[in-house]
């Protein structure tokens, strides 16, 4: 009884509903039947209606996990902002080399060639405009990524002006170098017991007219025909033959404001316009002009005011000898011309 009572109700369950509709005119229910449009607008609906669903499921599941793509992307911009700081405090440490290498540079190097330091306007300059990182707005990360890239550019442009300091220092030591080849720098003649030094600069009694009278330059005795040296590297401006005053002489001009006079020579190993070098003999010692005995008569010129010649033998003596020849030097009271 009870199997008959579940097999009827389990038969009413899968049997197809049939709907029906009444009547007015007929009094009577009527079977209704529905048709192809009906039947494709029902479909039509299930289907919306299953999308609306998925599409609420997606953005449910979307909102809560993440997809594989979208977890990479995070670890890439996890390890990019991790990189970003990196680089950050990787700035801190070149930019205090590039700190060091501004003080050398304006303390030690420019001071050594004269040069005046770079102004600080120049050094710490802005670069770009304030739209320059308007792309990198927006971001999670863009203050992060907006600080780096203006530290960057900032290094960056304080690494061009100092590689362009660089660049104008080694112009200098090129012409610091050819400078110090020109300066007169030696004895104009071979004085290597400093014996031959007779007179100094500054105020002495005249040979000739016994009276005082400031000496320009410094007297060195020897035999006539001894090797006389240009002290620098140089061009010969003047080779005069007087027999008067210096007598026969010769004037070198070294350039940078410089130049050598030598006086009372016998003869000249050189003529007006040539190039010579330190070390390069250039005449002869001898007693021409007012000259009391063999001798040569060495003068040097800065910017045409006469200098004492003694302070222009760094090359030749050491502090010792330097002493020395200062002392013989003023000890002669009468010059030798």
């Amino acid at each position: 009884m009870h199997f008959f009572v579940i097999k009827k109700w389990l038969s009413l369950q899968t049997m197809p509903r049939i709907k029906y509709k009444f009547n007015h005119e007929s009094l009577s229910y009527d079977k209704v039947t529905l048709g192809i449009k009906a039947i494709l607008v029902r479909l039509l609906g299930l289907l919306m209606g299953s999308v609306v669903i998925a599409v609420i499921y997606w953005a449910i599941f979307a909102s809560l996990f993440d997809s594989p793509k979208e977890k990479a992307l995070k670890r890439e911009v996890a390890q990019m902002t991790i990189q970003y700081d990196l680089i950050y405090r990787e700035m801190n440490s070149i930019e205090k080399v590039l700190d060091d290498l501004q003080k050398t540079d304006d303390n030690l190097y420019r001071t050594i060639f004269e040069a005046e330091p770079l102004p600080s306007t120049l050094r710490e300059g802005g670069v770009g405009g304030v739209t320059r990182y308007k792309d990198l707005e927006g971001y999670n990360n863009s203050k992060l990524v907006i600080e780096t890239a203006s530290r960057l550019d900032k290094l960056r442009k304080k690494v061009y002006v100092q590689t362009k300091s660089f660049d104008e220092l080694i112009l200098m030591a090129s012409a610091k170098e050819l400078m110090m080849r020109c300066i007169p720098a030696i004895l104009p003649i071979s004085n290597k017991d400093l014996t031959r030094t007779a007179s100094g600069y500054g105020l002495r009694i005249h040979p000739y007219y016994k009276i005082t009278k400031f000496h320009y330059g410094m007297d060195f005795t020897a035999p006539s025909g001894t090797d006389v040296y240009s002290t620098g590297d140089g061009v010969v401006a003047e080779v005069n033959s007087s027999k008067r005053g210096l007598g026969n002489n010769l004037i070198i001009d070294h350039g940078f404001g410089y130049v050598s006079i030598y006086g009372h020579l016998e003869g000249f190993n050189v003529r007006p316009g040539q190039k010579v070098k330190r070390g390069d003999i250039v005449a002869y010692v001898g007693s021409t002009g007012m000259s009391l005995a063999p001798h040569l008569h060495y003068e040097i010129k800065i910017n045409g005011l006469n200098v004492d010649p003694v302070n222009y033998y760094f090359n030749d003596l050491t502090p010792a000898e330097y002493e020395r020849i200062i002392e013989i030097a003023s000890k002669t009271g009468q010059s030798f011309d």
